[in-house]
């Protein structure tokens, strides 16, 4: 039968300001540790550590843009595209336009701050 996620989970974030992560499926919220999917509400000037993760990301942006900045160069991700980070592979994520960004990322296997690896 299928299962009902009524709502998602508030994750708490990492960045130079506040960014909404809602989990609708993964580790915190469903219990799984093969995907997640989470929501991010991010606003402009938003910006995070790099990461070298073991988790492939696929990310789809909903509004506004996301920038990538990855070994080889940057990416500016716009509404209506996707970007697809590989494991192993280091990435920032930053908001900078004006009216940062809202996205969809998927990660497999699911996000795990123990398996992130964030530049210090």
């Amino acid at each position: 039968m299928p299962r009902l996620i009524e709502r998602p989970a508030i994750i708490d974030c990492v960045g130079t300001k506040p960014k909404q992560i809602q989990e609708f499926a993964g580790r915190v919220n469903s219990g799984h540790a093969g995907v997640s999917v989470a929501r991010m509400i991010s606003p402009s000037g938003w910006e995070e550590p790099g990461q070298r993760p073991e988790f492939e990301e696929i990310t789809v942006v909903l509004k506004g843009m996301l920038r990538v900045e990855h070994d080889a160069g940057v990416l500016d991700v716009q509404t209506g595209q996707a970007v697809v980070a590989s494991a192993g592979e280091w990435v920032r994520y930053s908001t900078p336009g004006p009216e940062g960004a809202e996205y969809v990322a998927v990660c497999l296997p699911a996000f795990s701050p123990t398996t992130v690896h964030r530049d210090e």
